[in-house]
C-alpha cells in the first residue's frame, strides 16, 4: 500500500481511503453487514483512511463507522478517521459555519462514532457568512478543545485555502476529481501542493462511469442524486457511456480493471493526491485497491489521456440545485 502524509504534518495514511457514503444507502440500498465487510477488507489491505460525514444518511454512515470500530479491535488505532459538518438541510440557512453550530455538530459526531476525537474535521461547506479569516480562526480553536487532530475544507477555491490558511493550517481540501473531473488542475491541486495540504479526491472513478460496469440510464434514474445529475441524464448520459467504452476498452488492453486504472491515474498526479472512492461491495473494493499497486509510465497516462482528455465528459458534474455552496474558480 502506498503511503502519503496527510497534511504537512499529520500522520502518515494509505494514499488511498475508503469513503462512506455509500454505507448510508446514497446509491442504493445497504446493510450494515455489507459495509463492515468492505472495513474489514480495507483494515486487511492496509487502507488506514476513512472518510465520513454528518449528512450522510442523517449520521447513518458515522453510526456504522462507530458499530464497526466497537466490535473490530485494534481498528481505531490503525485508522486515520474524517468526518464534515456545515450542511444544515435547512432551505433557510442551507449552510452554517458558525463557530457553536460547527462544534456541536462535531460532538454529535464523535457520539455516533463512539470515539473521544476524530483526526480530521472537515467543513463541508464554506457558508459565504464568515470570511475566510474568520473561519480559519474558528477551525483553530477547534483544535484547541482536542475533539479534531487537523482541520479541513471541502469544495472550495484555492484562493479561499489560502485565505484559512493565514489562520489555521488546513490538513485537507476535499474536491471531486477524477479523469471525468479535472477543474482542480486550475489551482487547487497547485495550491495544495505548495501549502503542504493534502487534496482528497471524491468520486474518484466519476460515480461509476470509469468503472467496468457503469450504473445503468434506469439505475441512475432511481438515485435522488443522480436523477437530476446532467452527467445521467440524456443525451449526455448515452454519451458519457460511450467515451468511457473506449476507457474500458483501453484497461482491458492493459489487463487491468477500469476502475482501477482510474484510481492509478489519480494517484499519479501527486503524492499530495489522496482518492477515496467509496463502495458497499467487497468485489468493486478489490479492483478498486488495485489501482495502488500499478505505476504507470508516462507513455500509459498520455494513453488514457488520448482516451479521456480533459473535457471530454458530456454535461456539467452538478446540476444547478448542487452548486448551492461548492465554490466555482478558474
Amino acid at each position: 500500500m502506498k503511503l502519503t502524509r496527510l497534511g504537512a504534518d499529520g500522520p502518515t495514511v494509505s494514499q488511498f481511503g475508503i469513503g462512506g457514503m455509500s454505507f448510508a444507502g446514497i446509491y442504493g440500498n445497504a446493510k450494515e453487514a455489507d459495509s463492515h465487510a468492505v472495513l474489514d477488507a480495507c483494515h486487511a489491505a492496509g487502507v488506514t483512511h476513512i472518510d465520513t460525514s454528518n449528512v450522510y444518511g442523517n449520521g447513518r454512515s458515522e453510526e456504522i463507522i462507530g458499530t464497526w470500530f466497537a466490535k473490530t479491535k485494534g481498528a481505531r488505532d490503525a485508522m486515520v478517521v474524517a468526518t464534515k459538518a456545515g450542511i444544515t438541510g435547512q432551505p433557510e440557512r442551507r449552510f452554517n459555519n458558525d463557530p457553536d453550530y460547527l462544534e456541536a455538530c462535531l460532538d454529535a459526531s464523535l457520539k455516533r462514532i463512539g470515539v473521544d476525537s476524530v483526526d480530521l474535521f472537515y467543513v463541508h461547506r464554506y457558508d459565504t457568512a464568515h470570511s475566510p479569516e474568520e473561519l480559519g480562526g474558528t477551525l483553530r480553536r477547534l483544535i484547541e478543545t482536542g475533539k479534531t487532530r487537523a482541520v479541513g475544507l471541502s469544495e472550495v477555491a484555492p484562493s479561499t485555502l489560502r485565505r484559512v490558511w493565514t489562520e489555521c493550517p488546513v490538513a485537507a481540501v476535499q474536491s471531486e476529481y477524477s479523469l471525468s473531473t479535472r477543474a482542480p488542475e486550475l489551482g487547487l491541486v497547485q495550491a495544495c501542493a505548495d501549502l503542504g495540504t493534502t487534496l482528497v479526491a471524491f468520486s474518484p472513478v466519476g460515480r461509476a462511469f470509469l468503472t467496468d460496469v457503469p450504473f445503468s440510464y434506469a439505475h441512475g434514474q432511481s438515485m435522488a442524486f443522480t436523477k437530476n445529475n446532467p452527467r445521467f441524464m440524456q443525451p449526455n448520459y448515452s454519451a458519457n457511456i460511450a467515451a468511457t467504452d473506449q476507457f474500458r476498452a483501453l484497461a482491458a488492453q492493459m489487463g487491468e480493471p477500469a476502475a482501477a486504472l482510474a484510481i492509478a491515474w489519480l494517484i499519479a498526479q501527486g503524492e499530495h493526491v489522496l482518492p477515496i472512492p467509496g463502495t458497499k461491495n467487497t468485489n468493486h473494493l478489490a479492483e478498486l485497491l488495485r489501482g495502488t499497486e500499478i505505476s504507470l509510465s508516462v507513455a500509459d497516462i498520455d494513453r488514457i489521456e488520448t482516451v479521456l482528455p480533459v473535457g471530454w465528459a458530456h454535461g456539467d458534474r452538478y446540476s444547478a440545485e448542487q452548486w448551492q455552496g461548492p465554490e466555482r474558480f478558474s
